[in-house]
Order: structure tokens, then C-alpha cells, then sequence
């Protein structure tokens, strides 16, 4: 009740959140067709009781291909967070708590990664690597290690020297045991900020390397390639192919920046005293 509260668009968007893991997750019920089905006599026909977002140019259902492209999104961003913000910790933690040449050699690296803008780095990558979901996922990925090893190595700076720490090392436990318990927790809560916020970036970014052509391979319904693909073929596509695959991206974006914004707000300690 307490996060209702304190900002209702942020439990709006966790509902919506919450709404499209639904539906990617039952994909394969809610779609009224196989997004991969062609039907050249239903071709561009605009939004019907038949076809409720109408059809693209081969004759497939915008919004049962909208409705798999919101799997696929959610697929490679929950997953490219997940394992980025994964490794960034791993290496936030040893990199703040062994301090010397390894943190100053790591940070050096950090900065080498962030000179890169996120969406030309993911190219760069996708491009080395090869299209496909896997590549897309590493990829994006890798523009999450930065942002996630620099707020733990923040966070493990400012807990390493507390006497709870301290404790731990006079009993005789060994460094790798003191970071997994009792540092690695105190990141939690940060962390869980920053992947949330980050949620938003990585949907992004995954349609934008598949509108570019680099990120997931067509046929296989993605936002992105939906809307690279018929601006490609014309410069006044039908509305129907541009505004609805446009406005799902929009709307998972704009929630998932929200429900970050709200739990960054939720697990500040001030604002926690001052709603209790």
C-alpha cells in the first residue's frame, strides 16, 4: 500500500508491466493468428473485426505479430539485464573491495566501455557477432556492465570499512566469503533500481538494432524489424504498420522508466521515513 501510495503512476506502470508479461508469456493463446502466416488476399488491409490492427504487407496480423514481438522484447531485455547487471555486480564487488591495480586496471576498462554510446557499442557488437536473439541479447547486455560496476564499486567503497565488515574479517573469514555475504546484499537494493531503470533502455535498444537490421533476423516477429521493415519498403506505409508496433515500444519504455523511477524514489531512506 505504502508504494501505491507514495506514487500511483508507478503502480499503473508496474500493472502494465506486470500485463505484458502476461501476454508474452501466453503468447501463443492470446494471438488470434500465427504471426508467420502469409495471406496475400488479406494484404495492407487496414484495422477490421477480422484483422483488429489490420494486416501488413504479406497478409499477417499486426496484432498477433505485436503481441510475439512483445515476447521477443521482453525475452532480450529481461535477459540482457539480467546477465549484464549480473556481471556488473560480480565485478563491482572484487573491484572495490581488492582496491589497488585490479580496481584501478578495471575502472580504466569501465571508462573505455562508456566511451561508446550505448546504441553503437550493441551495433558494434551485433554486427561482430552475427544476427540472432542470443547475439542481440549479449550485446545489449554488455551496455548494461558499466552503469551496474560503477554503482556497486560505489556502494562496496562506502560498506567495506563498516564494523559489521570489520567483524567478519577478525573471526577469520576469507575476502571471497565477506563479499558474498556481507557486502554483495548491501547492493541489492540499488541494484534493483538501476535494472529496473535499465529495463526501459534495453527494450529500446533492441528495437532499435532490429529497425537498423542487426538484431533479430526476420521472419521472426520483433517490434523493431515490424517497423524497419515496412519504412524500408515505402515512405508512406500504411498508418496501422507504423503507429501500433511504435506505440507498444513507447508504452513499455514510458512504464518501465516509470516503475524505476518509483522504486528509486520508494527505497530512498528519507522518503521511506517521511511516508511512514
Amino acid at each position: 500500500m505504502r508504494f501505491v501510495r507514495s506514487s500511483p503512476l508507478g503502480a499503473i506502470a508496474a500493472v502494465v508491466i506486470l500485463a505484458t508479461l502476461v501476454v508474452a508469456v501466453f503468447a501463443a493463446r492470446i494471438a488470434p493468428y500465427d504471426p508467420l502466416h502469409n495471406d496475400y488476399s488479406a494484404a495492407r488491409q487496414p484495422p477490421s473485426a477480422e484483422h483488429v490492427l489490420g494486416t501488413d504487407n504479406l497478409g499477417r496480423d499486426v496484432l498477433s505479430r505485436v503481441i510475439y514481438g512483445l515476447r521477443i522484447s521482453l525475452i532480450v531485455s529481461v535477459t540482457s539485464i539480467a546477465l549484464g547487471v549480473s556481471l556488473g555486480v560480480m565485478w563491482g564487488v572484487t573491484s572495490g573491495y581488492a582496491a589497488g591495480a585490479y580496481d584501478l586496471l578495471s575502472q580504466r576498462l569501465i571508462e573505455v566501455l562508456t566511451s561508446f554510446p550505448t546504441l553503437i557499442l550493441a551495433m558494434l557488437l551485433s554486427v561482430g557477432l552475427g544476427p540472432g536473439i542470443g547475439t542481440v541479447i549479449v550485446a545489449v547486455a554488455v551496455t548494461q556492465v558499466p552503469l551496474a560496476t560503477r554503482i556497486t564499486r560505489s556502494v562496496v567503497l562506502s560498506v567495506k570499512q563498516t564494523q559489521f565488515v570489520e567483524a567478519a574479517r577478525c573471526i577469520g573469514a576469507t575476502p571471497l566469503r565477506i563479499m558474498a555475504r556481507q557486502i554483495a546484499p548491501q547492493c541489492v537494493a540499488p541494484i534493483a533500481v538501476i535494472a529496473t531503470l535499465n529495463l526501459g533502455t534495453a527494450i529500446f535498444a533492441e528495437a532499435a538494432l532490429s529497425f537498423l537490421g542487426v538484431g533479430v533476423p526476420p521472419p521472426t516477429p520483433s517490434l523493431g524489424n515490424m517497423l524497419g521493415g515496412v519504412l524500408a519498403q515505402s515512405f508512406q506505409p500504411p498508418w496501422w504498420l507504423v503507429i501500433f508496433p511504435g506505440a507498444a515500444i513507447a508504452v513499455m519504455v514510458l512504464a518501465a522508466n516509470l516503475l524505476g523511477d518509483t522504486l528509486r524514489d520508494f527505497l530512498d531512506p528519507k522518503l521511506i521515513a517521511r511516508l511512514g
